[in-house]
């Protein structure tokens, strides 16, 4: 299986967001158990970089942070054909229509991400990581529920 992560989903991790961390690691998990194909877009590391630089002023530490990541995750590229889909998409959000286009390119079967209302009009259903954990083989303790 294949899923795109949003930026969000590895920020919950590598700042270790309380409301959050829990689900986002486990989902990153996953891809050190080999159960899912996990990618990033090009772009979103950009974005992860300059908010861990900003959060802890060190430039090496965030540049360690994006290579121990890209130990786990992919990256998917965004192409020029990418950015004319987002362009036309009816993902009122450019950057979430540009997640939503690069899905669709690599064939993702899912993008994971907080924000699935921005996704609504997506070619790729987008799942936050509670609903999309479950649907996975429990291995440990459910997740509990929260609003999808």
């Amino acid at each position: 299986m294949k899923v795109l992560i949003d930026t969000n989903i590895v920020l919950d991790v590598l700042l270790r967001r309380a409301d959050f961390f829990e689900a986002s690691y486990e989902v990153l998990k996953l891809s050190t158990l080999d159960q899912i194909e996990l990618f990033v877009s090009a772009n979103a590391l950009t974005d992860i970089y300059y908010i861990l630089h900003r959060a802890d002023k060190d430039g090496d530490k965030s540049k360690e942070a994006i290579v121990k990541l890209l130990n786990l995750v992919s990256i998917a590229d965004a192409t020029g054909s990418d950015v004319m889909s987002a362009l036309s998409s009816k993902v009122k959000d450019f950057e979430d229509a540009l997640v939503g286009a690069i899905a669709k390119r690599i064939k993702a079967d899912y993008i994971i991400t907080r924000n699935t209302k921005d996704f609504k009009n997506s070619p790729v259903p987008a799942l936050n990581p509670k609903a999309f954990l479950r649907t996975f083989p429990q291995t440990s303790p459910p997740l509990p529920t929260d609003q999808d």
